[in-house]
């Protein structure tokens, strides 16, 4: 498996950032995006390309690379991710979601500017999981009837 969040993640605190501060740096810096993507796309096209990667990108990666494969979307509101975050990490809830927001749309701007791709978009997706009242075991249970149907 390959999580490109984790790499996002590690990344930030190997520069000693946060991510909000990282994601800002990367919109400033369009070479540090285009490195990691260019690495994930590299590792998902390699002949020992893991399973499972999971990306926010992936899913369009594998559609733009005509890869055939199960590409899940896990679907979860603003207002949910955020409590989640809160019960994972700490801190406050409109706090929280009030970065979220902010990420989205530093996000949606980069990948409109570097790939022409619209985030919200879900065309490449070929399931995309409501989770908002769902708990990780039961996502797991929709993605894994997913791949069973796939395959």
């Amino acid at each position: 498996m390959l999580n490109g969040g984790q790499i996002f993640r590690d990344t930030a605190a190997s520069k000693g950032m946060s991510l909000e501060a990282f994601g800002e740096y990367c919109v400033e810096d369009e070479s540090v995006d285009k490195k990691l993507d260019e690495m994930l796309t590299s590792v998902m096209l390699s002949d020992a390309s893991p399973e499972v990667i999971e990306s926010r990108l992936a899913g369009w990666w594998a559609f733009k690379h005509d890869l055939i494969c199960p590409r899940i979307w896990v679907e979860v509101s603003e207002e949910v991710r955020a409590i989640r975050v809160v019960n994972r990490e700490g801190g406050a809830e409109l706090s929280q979601l009030a970065l979220i927001r902010e990420r989205m749309q530093y996000d949606a701007s980069r990948y409109k500017q570097l790939y022409n791709i619209d985030i919200d978009s879900k065309e490449p997706y070929t399931c995309i999981i409501e989770a908002d009242s769902l708990d990780a075991e039961q996502v797991l249970t929709v993605a894994l009837e997913h791949l069973e149907e796939y395959l």
